[in-house]
């Protein structure tokens, strides 16, 4: 195979942070700038609080939540956040262009900590009648929410959004999750207990909570990308400067590794967020497009010559790590309008991930890594088990989605806009078809036959031997499962289809 040749840091021309120490980064970068130390979280820990200029803000954010951190009810617990926005917030959008640094450049980090607490207002604000009425009725749906944001909120949210580059509503990484955490003891690390919400809609600000639950599990996922970031780094410009098989295989090991970690993280979800308190704090976190709640979209005061706008909603889908593997490992979607949705959820991650990623997939492209892979045995037996944790992780999604969702729920749409049900097993069907059509063509065959006695492959006589040896019967295993849970996944979407009359 002829690899194409360039530059040996053709990465670090493009990313010339990615191998910096994080506490030197300055805080005119987005904070979600990448390095190899902090993964996809930001460089360092978000602002808890805001500078003076933005103190009504935080005084609403504080009084915000259902449940107050003091324990105290707040003013969604007595739908009174709307006429508290009127009557004490006024218009800031001129005070974001003067958060500056030092030497004159906007101040990222500060305007991105601005961003997610207009974000949450605004969310709050949208959706406190569907709340309301959720509170008062749960089988009567969510009713309709407000279709005008005031200026007041419209405002300096457009101006944060304009100068980060992203859509003006709530978003995964740069305001309800990966910059809506802090370490409750910073000296003791990254452990689970001791991350805390900065912002919350509901009881979150109790780290116990549900809600809490469930932001700070995908903050503990995420806080385990670094490795994954720099084995995508290795397999790519190890093909890009020559293709060493050993190299190559290190980058996804390394990977593979990382994922391992990942999805212990996210197995426990199960006892971190309950599945009968989700449906609760989600009402906050729906967004405007495809949503039953704003059939007319939402005006913005005084922005889009006051047309509705139209956003999708928060969304773990927008998260950055099975992106990545998509990317890495050249996973082909179906061309439909499910796959449509998940490019549209490429514009509401954070600039740095979105160039990061589509810089993954151009090179990927370029270098052929899937043709690579499957031309050595223990290479694309690293690569099968590297789309399997992807597969893992869509399985595990979609069985959060079931329980937490689906069952409670007749609600047609993820908060996302995306259908319920038949949305992730678009793309997790994708994952099933490639490892069959790898493993068929590739593995199942022409892997080297050893002798295996009762003490195992006793006539190895290479290390290679050894790895085919302790692989086979693994990946026959492994495969199995996969036509499994492909069958059973289609027939629990048929069934949940009639169901629901989709």
């Amino acid at each position: 195979m002829t690899v194409p040749q360039t530059s040996p840091s053709s990465t670090l021309k493009l990313f010339p942070y990615i191998n910096h120490d994080p506490s030197t980064l300055p805080p005119s970068l987005d904070p979600f700038t990448i390095t190899t130390s902090t993964g996809f979280l930001p460089y360092r820990t978000a602002p808890t609080t805001l500078p003076e200029a933005f103190k009504p803000l935080e005084s609403l954010l504080d009084r915000l939540p259902v449940v107050k951190g003091d324990g105290s009810p707040g003013l969604l617990a007595t739908y009174e956040l709307g006429p508290a926005v009127h009557a004490e917030l006024p218009d800031l959008t001129e005070e974001v262009d003067k958060l500056l640094t030092k030497d004159g450049k906007p101040d990222l980090f500060t305007i991105t900590a601005v961003f997610r607490d207009y974000a949450f207002l605004a969310s709050a604000y949208l959706l406190e009648p569907c709340w309301e009425n959720w509170c008062k009725n749960p089988e009567g749906g969510y009713g309709l929410g407000r279709d005008l944001l005031p200026k007041c909120i419209a405002g300096p949210m457009y101006r944060c959004a304009q100068i980060l580059d992203l859509p003006p509503f709530l978003s995964y990484a740069a305001s309800y999750c990966l910059f809506n955490y802090t370490l409750d003891k910073p000296s003791e690390g990254y452990h689970y207990d001791n991350l805390r919400l900065i912002r919350a809609f509901e009881r979150g600000l109790d780290p116990k909570s549900s809600e809490a639950g469930f932001i700070l599990t995908h903050v503990d996922m995420v806080k385990e990308t670094a490795p994954m970031i720099t084995g995508a780094v290795k397999v790519l410009e190890s093909i890009e400067q020559g293709g060493k098989r050993s190299s190559v295989n290190d980058g996804f090991r390394k990977i593979l590794k990382a994922m391992e970690k990942i999805e212990a993280c996210m197995e426990d979800m199960w006892k971190n967020s309950k599945p009968s308190d989700y449906l609760s704090f989600r009402v906050f976190i729906f967004g405007i497009t495809s949503q039953s709640m704003f059939p007319n979209g939402v005006v913005y005061e005084g922005i889009n010559d006051n047309k509705p706008l139209y956003f999708r909603g928060e969304s773990g889908a927008n998260d950055s790590i099975i992106p990545l593997l998509d990317h890495l490992l050249q996973i082909p979607m179906p061309d439909t309008p499910l796959t449509k949705i998940l490019h549209e959820f490429r514009a509401y991650r954070p600039r740095p991930h979105r160039e990061f990623l589509a810089y993954v997939a151009a090179r990927a492209e370029q270098l052929g890594v899937r043709d690579f892979a499957v031309q050595d045995q223990e290479t694309a037996i690293l690569y099968l088990k590297t789309l399997d944790h992807v597969r893992s992780f869509r399985w595990r999604h979609w069985l959060f989605a079931r329980e937490y969702i689906i069952r409670r729920t007749p609600h047609p749409t993820a908060t996302g806009g995306s259908p319920i049900v038949t949305w992730l097993p678009n793309q997790l069907s994708a994952v099933m078809d490639l490892m069959i059509s790898i493993y068929d063509t590739y593995l199942k065959d022409n892997l080297t036959t050893l002798d295996d006695g009762p003490d195992g492959p006793a006539k190895a006589d290479s290390e290679e031997a050894l790895f085919l040896a302790a692989y086979r019967k693994q990946l026959a295993t492994m495969m199995e499962q996969v036509r499994d849970q492909r069958e059973k996944l289609a027939r629990e979407v048929e069934r949940w289809c009639k169901e629901r009359g989709v």
